[in-house]
């Protein structure tokens, strides 16, 4: 495991509306492999945490700093009053300045990052130093330190944008470590080739690593994207390119001499009350933090579903 050091900040408690109060722990994280600076973390935990010894299962979340724009604690807030979700605790990792460098893909076999071209430069420099990180050194630190139930199947993670892309990777390469994961707007146009329209729905990184397989066995995905996140239609089918990306990894693809498995190809379900593989388009939906604040509470329903009985 990579040298980790933690200091804790504060642990304040925070009035939330139709809830009781909850602990907020603020976390100051050193990952001297990818990061100059130290990580924040935010430590979210469910009412009544402090009062009993019961165990919770653990959401991790990229982009920790939009937290309160996509209103995560007001969302808990109203689902718990719902008895819609189990409590749960929710670990936010702030991501740092270099945003682009960190969140990406990985081959963790080899011990790298799968770098993708973009208009900004080059992403996910870092992708295999961040996600190793917080899968080997992030996990056991929150399972040392709070009341969580330490197995994969208790574990889920999530993201948004170019943070779902590496929440798929987090996902995909830790199977034994996340058992669900949540991906809003995920970046899946990330390609090795980007010198022309066709060349980048040949070369499409995260859907040739689905390709590669295998299945990884208990592993669920629920996905998101917006109707409405772009105009941008590389393969002209009418289809805008963040619902095509996400349809090809898990429908699988076919086209311009390539053929490629998907999810569903893998042996993965999309059908049933329990299904592995869930899509949910937002209608209307932008690349935006209101267009997710929106989805968040669809996906933590199907993430956490409550075990006790509505009154």
């Amino acid at each position: 495991m990579r040298r980790f050091l933690a200091r804790q900040g504060f642990a304040a408690l925070l009035l939330l509306p139709c809830a009781s109060p909850a602990q907020v722990r603020k976390l100051e994280l050193d990952a001297p492999a990818f990061a100059p600076e130290r990580l924040h973390v935010t430590v979210y935990l469910p009412p009544g945490y402090a009062r009993s010894n019961a165990r919770y299962p653990v959401l991790y979340a990229n982009d920790g700093q939009d937290m309160q724009a996509v209103g995560l604690q007001a969302t808990l807030s109203k689902l718990y009053g719902e008895h819609a979700i189990e409590p749960l605790i929710v670990v936010a990792v702030d991501m740092l300045k270099d945003r682009a460098s960190g969140y990406g893909l990985s081959d963790r076999a080899r011990g790298r990052s799968v770098v993708g071209g973009s208009r900004i430069g080059a992403i996910g420099i870092k992708a295999a130093d961040y996600s190793s990180w917080l899968a080997t050194a992030l996990v056991p630190y929150v399972d040392a330190h709070y009341r969580t139930r330490a197995d994969a199947r208790q574990r889920t993670v999530m993201g948004w944008s170019l943070g779902a892309l590496n929440a798929f990777n987090l996902g995909w390469q830790y199977p034994r470590v996340f058992g669900k994961v949540g991906a809003m707007s995920p970046s899946f146009w990330l390609a090795g080739d980007r010198s022309g329209a066709t060349a980048v729905q040949r070369s499409r990184l995260a859907q040739a690593m689905v390709d590669r397989g295998p299945k990884r066995a208990g592993l669920k995905f629920w996905f998101a994207a917006g109707t409405a996140e772009e105009t941008n239609d590389r393969d002209r089918d009418g289809v805008i390119d963040v619902v095509d990306d996400l349809q090809d990894l898990v429908e699988g693809y076919r086209g311009n001499g390539v053929r490629r498995r998907g999810l569903r190809q893998l042996g993965y379900s999309t059908t049933g009350t329990d299904p592995d593989v869930t899509v949910f388009l937002l209608p209307g939906g932008h690349h935006q933090q209101a267009s997710w604040a929106k989805m968040l509470p669809v996906f933590l329903r199907w993430a956490f579903p409550s075990r006790a009985p509505s009154p």
